[in-house]
């Protein structure tokens, strides 16, 4: 079992995606993350690590994981923006508490 926390900047992210089904989905994945099953995640450095969804543009969403079992998210996107949301989410992460 993981407590997902929502950054504002991932919020904001989420609610940005057009699609109202993709949204589902990615809320559905979190779910599953807060009952322990975090599915396809890769790292990216820095404490950083992406959640993958293999479905229309290939959805990513990036956190960092605290103290074993808390997720904080930082945000998301897809494939075509992922150098860039890699970055960002570094960076965010970087202004975090440890």
């Amino acid at each position: 079992m993981y407590t997902v926390l929502q950054l504002p900047e991932f919020e904001k992210w989420l609610v940005s995606v057009k699609d109202s089904q993709t949204r589902l989905r990615l809320a559905r994945r979190l779910k599953r993350v807060a009952k322990g099953v975090l599915g396809d995640v890769e790292p990216v450095g820095e404490g950083v690590s992406e959640m993958r969804e293999d479905f229309g543009a290939g959805w990513r969403m990036y956190f960092v994981q605290r103290r074993g079992t808390i997720i904080m998210m930082l945000g998301g996107g897809t494939k075509a923006t992922q150098s860039r949301d890699i970055k960002r989410a570094k960076k965010l992460a970087a202004t975090l508490e440890t």
